[in-house]
């Protein structure tokens, strides 16, 4: 199914925008200095329509911009794979989820509007990312002639293990986060090393207040700052993406630049058996 066979419910498209423009507010209220703030919307599990509609509105309401209608998360290399190959090049994609080192070099060879890796962990990972981009760009396309990712090294983070939780993923603070920066900025000159990456844990999330900071987003601070002083960047320059929907706004306070919402702006998301890129609406059942 092309993008323009798809069917858009209006209704269901209000209803994001509205999300949408909610959540836009709430982080301006949470950063009283303005200072930049990317939301990923995060669509996982979510069918390609409803991308659909907030990427191709015509007129997005104030304080909506069309910037914040293209920055798109997926967790899923499958999923991410089909939506892009449905869906418009102009959507800049972020792989937020847990990276396979088997699926890492295609997702970076195959999706020519992959804006980003948030969730590199490895040197192997990171390794298998250059080799799949370096393949991309080498890689003569009239499509991509005039587009936005033409000639642009992949952007990575590197996800930092900041709740020293055994389930969760990411490098550990200190030593092991430096040594995959410098990994990443010497040795892989088709990515592009643009911060760094936590997902914490459950019960600090929940415990996050405007007085009650999150260790979590303490940690991967402390580790931004860690890594600049000992690989002579600019801190400003590395971003922090920390804050999910139910604490996006404690971790702008605390210095988030990158936020990723999903629930908040799509609604609970079915189970993943049950979930289909191609729903109804756009099937014209």
């Amino acid at each position: 199914m092309a993008e323009e066979d798809m069917k858009v419910d209006p209704q269901r498209a209000s209803q994001l925008l509205g999300n949408v423009s909610s959540v836009v507010a709430r982080v301006k209220a949470a950063n009283p200095s303005q200072r930049p703030v990317r939301i990923v919307l995060v669509s996982k599990l979510k069918p390609a329509s409803d991308i659909l509609a907030l990427h191709t509105h015509p007129s997005p309401p104030s304080p909506l911009s069309r910037e914040v209608l293209t920055h798109f998360g997926e967790n899923y290399v499958q999923e991410l794979t089909e939506k892009a190959g449905l869906l418009p090049r102009s959507i800049k994609w972020h792989f937020i989820g847990a990276l396979q080192s088997n699926k890492a070099k295609n997702l970076a060879a195959h999706i020519p509007n992959l804006f980003s890796v948030d969730s590199v962990d490895s040197e192997k990972k990171a390794d298998l990312l250059e080799k799949g981009r370096k393949a991309f760009l080498e890689t003569k396309d009239s499509d991509n002639a005039a587009s936005w990712y033409k000639d642009r090294p992949l952007d990575v983070k590197v996800q930092v293990n900041t709740s020293g939780e055994e389930s969760k993923a990411g490098v550990q603070p200190g030593a092991e986060t430096v040594s995959l920066c410098s990994f990443i900025i010497e040795k892989c000159p088709s990515l592009h090393l643009s911060g760094l990456m936590t997902i914490g844990a459950i019960a600090r999330s929940k415990a996050t207040t405007a007085e009650n900071e999150n260790e979590d987003f303490v940690t991967l601070r402390e580790e931004r700052d860690r890594v600049a002083k000992e690989l002579g960047l600019e801190a400003e320059h590395l971003e922090l993406s920390m804050g999910m929907s139910s604490d996006f706004e404690g971790a702008i306070r605390q210095g988030s630049t990158e936020v990723r919402i999903g629930s908040t702006i799509f609604g609970e998301r079915p189970p993943k058996k049950d979930a289909r890129v191609k729903d109804d609406v756009e099937a014209g059942r």
